[in-house]
């Protein structure tokens, strides 16, 4: 349990460095992305984003778990 929150918290950290990166890649205006604007504010749901980025994680973690 203490090593799954430690790779979870790292992961975090290495996700919040990369951020500025992935964003220049377009991650987050991905085909798929649900953005709605109002007159009050704007609606962003990023759905595709997320699931890339869950396959992207299932892949290393089922790598990682392999060895």
């Amino acid at each position: 349990m203490n090593r799954l929150l430690i790779v979870l918290g790292l992961a975090l950290v290495v996700a919040g460095l990369l951020w500025p990166f992935l964003a220049r890649l377009g991650l987050g205006r991905l085909p798929g992305d649900i953005i709605i604007r109002g007159e009050h504010g704007d609606f962003y749901f990023p759905i595709v984003t997320c699931l890339v980025i869950s396959a992207v994680l299932t892949l290393i973690f089922w790598i990682i778990g392999r060895f």
